[in-house]
């Protein structure tokens, strides 16, 4: 059939004014499978073993060999070649596995044939009852005897051998799954991954939470937030940044190795490494501190890659090898922006000769940054790609960016926090968190004294939070983890491959 009647498929010229040709053709063949009393979209429908089951039972079975075994099977459909009096087809179950099905005029009959011939494209998932058999050029098969239509697929899908374009794998990820074995892998890849990461912390005595998506006060992170309205409170909230301020609020109350695999919202840009919603993992461990979190997320990583590909030695996709085995690379992150420009930079060095030195360097600035922000711009700017990819721990951060962690207890005008990166980018970041609330709240007071000077990243004075704090919390590490990273990092890919389905600006 090469032209849809409009009548006959069931819509009107109007309905099918923009519709093309190939779905016209396909919602006739719907059309007729309703007429003959054939469902399109049945239920019910059982199979009796998995086409990955059949291949590794049958894998050495001889050529043109009858079992004498029956199976139900179900997939999608590759591939078809249809011939006078027999009939090849591919299908394809959702893990990717492939069987040949053939359907021959002497078992299924003359109208079961011509049926099949008639109704069934490729893209359609049908359910197929035979034999199982090896073909004469020894493919391993089903010679069916019946078979049903299990979901007519009015669209067409993307021509085999022409590989897709980003755009069409991210918008449209159910394809990208259809044809790709990659994008298939990488949903393993998480699976296992995330697994992983619960393993390596439950083994070590942490309980996993849920803490609050919508909230009505954002922090835990310097970051611009999504807002919302909730009708029935009558207030604004906010979508989570991070869960940080009731993950401490549980170890105040007496959970003291605590985490938690969330979803957060940021309200920014995105590029190959950001995402404005991403997943991340944060553990909490309390008498602990950020020398013990940097060791402890070290091994939860090691322990991920090695459930991943079975070792610390990563291989990505374009061939990059990735050691991620032994010890860690540490560098202080002002003796490793000294070294880059060449002078002496201190938690002392005033704004006037940071922003020197940013000029000196064309590293752009914004009046609104304190001097804390203006030395890890310069480390951005200058160092991070000295590290080669390499696995990095960056210790003691400027206690002016820093509003969530604890003084640095030898060197002042520091705090104990570091940044882990790889290839180039964020990992993780770690603390011995702030317990004192007292200074919480002097710190908190000053970040809303930055948002009211027009910083929309800056955190609120959360009441409640130091609340929480003033009936106290023993000293405390925590690690803040993105997921969507680490498999990046385990596979070389970007953060919209390692994301089923990402954030995109909607098509015009």
């Amino acid at each position: 059939m090469t032209d849809a009647d409009p009548v006959e498929s069931g819509l009107t010229d109007e309905a099918t004014e923009d519709v093309p040709e190939q779905m016209l053709i396909r919602q006739a063949k719907r059309a007729r499978l309703l007429d003959a009393g054939l469902p399109p979209y049945p239920v019910g429908l059982v199979p009796t073993h998995e086409l990955a089951d059949i291949r590794a039972t049958y894998a050495q079975l001889p050529i043109d060999t009858q079992t004498g075994e029956r199976a139900a099977v179900a997939g999608r459909i590759l591939f078809m070649r249809n011939t006078g009096k027999l009939c090849f087809t591919t299908i394809q179950s959702g893990d990717g596995s492939q069987l040949q099905i053939m359907l021959s005029l002497q078992q299924v009959g003359e109208e079961s044939l011509e049926r099949w011939k008639d109704l069934v494209d490729i893209g359609d998932h049908v359910f197929v009852t035979g034999e199982i058999i090896t073909s004469k050029r020894g493919e391993l098969s089903i010679l069916a005897d019946d078979w049903v239509m299990s979901a007519k697929a009015i669209r067409p899908l993307p021509v085999a051998h022409k590989e897709l374009n980003e755009q069409t794998r991210v918008r449209q990820r159910y394809l990208d799954l259809i044809m790709r074995p990659e994008a298939r892998e990488m949903v393993r890849t998480r699976v296992t991954t995330v697994a992983s990461l619960r393993r390596s912390l439950d083994k070590r005595g942490f309980l996993e939470i849920e803490t609050p998506m919508l909230q009505t006060m954002h922090g835990g992170a310097t970051a611009r937030p999504f807002i919302t309205t909730s009708n029935a409170f009558d207030i604004e909230l906010y979508l989570r940044i991070a869960p940080e301020l009731f993950l401490k609020r549980a170890v105040v109350g007496g959970i003291e190795r605590v985490f938690e695999i969330n979803r957060n919202f940021r309200n920014e840009g995105s590029d190959s490494s950001h995402s404005p919603e991403f997943a991340m993992l944060e553990f909490y461990h309390a008498y602990a501190d950020y020398r013990d979190m940097a060791r402890l997320t070290r091994e939860i990583i090691q322990e991920a890659a090695i459930a991943v590909t079975g070792s610390t030695t990563v291989i990505h996709a374009d061939g990059q090898v990735l050691d991620l085995g032994g010890q860690w690379s540490e560098v202080s992150l002002y003796s490793a922006v000294s070294d880059a420009v060449g002078e002496l930079v201190t938690p002392q060095t005033s704004p006037t000769d940071l922003t020197r030195l940013c000029a000196k360097f064309q590293v752009a600035v914004k009046p609104t940054w304190v001097a804390g922000k203006l030395v890890e711009e310069l480390f951005e700017a200058l160092v991070i790609e000295t590290f080669e990819g390499r696995p990095t721990f960056v210790f003691d951060y400027p206690v002016d960016t820093s509003p969530l962690v604890r003084d640095h207890r030898d060197q002042q005008g520091k705090v104990e926090k570091w940044d882990l990166y790889l290839l180039g980018f964020e990992q993780a970041t770690g603390y011995s968190e702030l317990t004192d609330p007292i200074v919480q709240r002097e710190r908190l007071i000053e970040q809303a004294a930055l948002g009211a000077r027009g910083d929309d990243e800056a955190m609120r004075l959360d009441e409640d939070f130091l609340r929480a704090l003033e009936h106290g919390m023993p000293p405390t590490g925590g690690v803040g983890m993105g997921i969507d990273r680490l498999l990046m990092s385990l596979t070389g890919l970007g953060i919209r491959d390692t994301i089923m389905f990402p954030l995109v600006k909607p098509e015009s």
